[in-house]
């Protein structure tokens, strides 16, 4: 039944006013029909009222825990997926959300005084964020919508959440349903459609990821129409089991072999789908390294590279049913059993810069005597892809390369993770038992990513497994033999943790045979090698940058280091779609430099990034210089805005007042924007 109001009674507030109008009258105004939809379900549905909303509806303590024990796969799955995300859009007043299809709030990432400021909003893990209960949201509508959705500012149904711009994009499981709602929710006034890129991105990387995770004992096959697609993350996967059917399917396969729904590809054989077998497949591939393979659809009109692999629980089993024999030679019988194949990691970097070099030279030296590597540098640095080559040149180049991020899992899992458990071990575990990463590693390498946000009481029970070279699953009292070369890994300094007592300083010791440091992107001499590199991984070979781009690229700052150069370079070839890279698709390092014209009203001189603190014309400060390009400091969010507020302004022929009413916001308002983009205006109105 459809809410009605009594005879002469108004809401309380305009927006409230507004909502109810169009809702009413039909009125369309600048709403998108996602909202003004989303905005009569909330009315006639939900018998919702704008003007009275529900105060922050928070699950309690332990119902939350137990859904988060439900989903704790695709928590896993996403944790690292969303700190990387975050990272990259650099944002203070920003969070990164991930909920269940209820709507509830599972995970969250973002500063402690954005989420400090959100939280009584109900904006926290435990908050209830559905369209039944909060109306229209970014996670609620992309829910009730079941795609991407951004609801900025007043597309909001509760006044109260009209200060937040929220966009969404639905995370799907291995079987095509929605499982989560990825979202970014900020302070943004703008609509924000490079975002929807990036949270779409995020989403796919999740999605493959619960592949990989659920389907361990099925044979992966990566496929794409391009051979340089194969391994990145626009190719398409399958996860197939021993007979040849297909179990899973990610978005890309469903795309590209031209499906709608899981329904036409489940159970489904691969030679429903190509002409070929797995059994031909599996043989190809081994032969060719690797190597993508060409094999041709059904109907012999489209043509692909494809390549299977064996499952990943098959290759621990093997590592485990070898026979040990005499305990010096075993680890070597057992990584000789395992073919070396290129790591993909790798094989897109370069070490060109002399420091790196050196730092490289040093690890691989102590590495073939066996001594532990500590790897020092920034966030974003390269430490796992430095470790992978560390790894690469050792004796044991050929047995597995097992990383955990020990800053990216729950304390609850990472002690399962490390030294894993046995049959029954706690609520949720495996029926078969699961083998840790330090068993995986067996006869290879084990990197221990950020390992200073490893629990106290696991780096005892990790130093003990070091020095005994035995490892013990939860749940059990047997112990098992393991070897393996042992590389650590962490952006904070060690030595401060330990005299803070938060870090053990025998396990320091060990850990730290050897440390070398690596120098950040911005001050590594081979960047412009490195950024045509990654453009070939993350855009194909067809990729390419403008002298203008390139340009805008080496004189970057990169606060976020490879991580935000990479994600970077993805974003501008997905929106380049084949076309040379430009400054248009890098929006966090475009500025405009060049002089207004034709200016009336208030008059702006010039556009330029806003400096902090004078200094001398052609003056360097952050690595930017006068002919450096501008906006350094902004992130993609705070870039995009400002590059459709220069829009605005010319669209307006630069007078400021009248973009302010376009905007509905006061000139001081709009002077304070104008002011945080770095946008110079000279001699500006001052409103009293």
């Amino acid at each position: 039944m459809a809410l009605t109001l009594r005879k002469g009674e108004k809401p309380a507030d305009p927006h409230a006013d507004r909502v109810l109008d169009i809702v009413r009258g039909g009125l369309q105004d600048q709403t998108t029909d996602v909202v003004t939809s989303s905005w009569i379900r909330c009315l006639n549905e939900y018998n919702l009222r704008p003007d009275k909303p529900h105060g922050p509806n928070i699950i309690a303590r332990g119902p939350l825990e137990e859904r988060r024990a439900r989903h704790a796969a695709v928590i896993e799955c996403a944790r690292y997926e969303m700190t990387t995300l975050y990272q990259q859009l650099a944002d203070n007043e920003m969070a990164v959300l991930l909920t269940d299809t209820d709507g509830v709030i599972l995970h969250m990432v973002s500063s402690p005084e954005f989420a400090a400021e959100v939280g009584p909003l109900g904006l926290r893990a435990g908050g209830i964020w559905s369209e039944t209960e909060a109306g229209t949201n970014g996670m609620g509508t992309c829910l009730a919508a079941a795609g991407p959705v951004t609801v900025c500012r007043d597309d909001h149904f509760y006044t109260q959440f009209t200060q937040l711009t929220c966009s969404a994009v639905p995370v799907f499981d291995p079987t095509g349903n929605i499982v989560a709602a990825l979202d970014v929710t900020s302070r943004s006034s703008l609509m924000q459609q490079h975002l929807l890129v990036l949270l779409s991105m995020t989403a796919r990387m999740i999605e493959n990821r619960l592949i990989d995770r659920q389907f361990r004992n099925a044979h992966p096959l990566h496929f794409h129409s391009r051979p340089e697609f194969v391994y990145t993350l626009h190719e398409g996967k399958l996860a197939v089991d021993d007979d040849g059917r297909i179990l899973a399917a990610n978005r890309s396969a469903m795309f590209q072999l031209g499906l709608q729904s899981m329904d036409q590809i489940r159970s489904r054989r691969i030679e429903d789908l190509f002409q070929t077998s797995l059994a031909d497949m599996l043989q190809r591939s081994a032969s060719s390294s690797f190597h993508p393979v060409v094999t041709y659809g059904t109907d012999a009109a489209l043509r692909f590279f494809a390549v299977a692999r064996r499952p990943a629980s098959a290759a621990d089993a093997m590592a485990v049913s070898l026979p040990s024999g005499d305990s010096s030679t075993a680890p070597i019988a057992r990584a000789k059993a395992r073919p070396a194949v290129l790591s993909a990691a790798t094989a897109d970097c370069t070490f060109e810069d002399p420091r790196l070099e050196e730092q490289l030279g040093i690890g691989r030296r102590v590495i073939a005597r066996g001594t532990p590597v500590l790897v020092c540098g920034e966030t974003g640095s390269g430490k796992e892809v430095f470790a992978r080559a560390l790894h690469d040149g050792s004796p044991r180049s050929a047995g597995p390369f097992v990383a955990i991020n020990c800053a990216s899992l729950p304390e609850a899992l990472i002690e399962s993770e490390l030294f894993g458990y046995c049959a029954g071990a706690f609520t949720g575990a495996q029926r078969s038992g699961r083998r840790g990463k330090v068993l995986q590693a067996d006869g290879g390498t084990l990197f221990l990513d950020e390992i200073a946000d490893m629990p106290l009481e696991l780096q005892s029970r990790l130093l003990r497994v070091l020095d005994e070279r035995r490892v013990t699953p939860l749940g059990t009292e047997e112990s098992h033999a393991v070897e393996f070369q042992l590389i650590s890994a962490s952006h904070r300094y060690l030595p401060t943790l330990v005299r803070e007592g938060k870090f053990r300083e025998d396990l320091y010791y060990r850990l730290a045979g050897i440390e070398v440091q690596l120098p950040p992107l911005r001050e590594r001499s081979d960047r412009l090698a490195l950024i045509r590199a990654l453009l070939a991984t993350e855009g194909g070979p067809d990729a390419s940058l403008s002298p203008e781009a390139e340009r805008l690229l080496m004189a970057h700052a990169w606060p976020g280091n490879i991580r935000q150069l990479r994600h970077a370079l993805r974003t501008a070839a997905a929106l380049a779609d084949g076309k040379p890279i430009t400054r248009v698709h890098l929006p966090a390092m475009a500025v405009n430099l060049q002089p207004a014209s034709g200016i009336h009203g208030e008059r702006v001189d010039s556009i330029a990034p806003a400096s902090t603190s004078a200094a001398a014309p052609g003056t360097a400060r952050d690595g930017q210089g006068d002919n450096a390009p501008g906006c350094a400091k902004l992130n993609l969010i705070q870039a995009n805005e400002r590059q459709l507020l220069l829009q605005m302004l010319e669209q307006h022929r630069w007078n400021v007042s009248n973009v302010a009413k376009a905007l509905d916001v006061s000139r001081n308002t709009l002077y304070r924007k104008i002011h945080k983009l770095q946008i110079e205006v000279s001699h500006p109105e001052q409103e009293s």
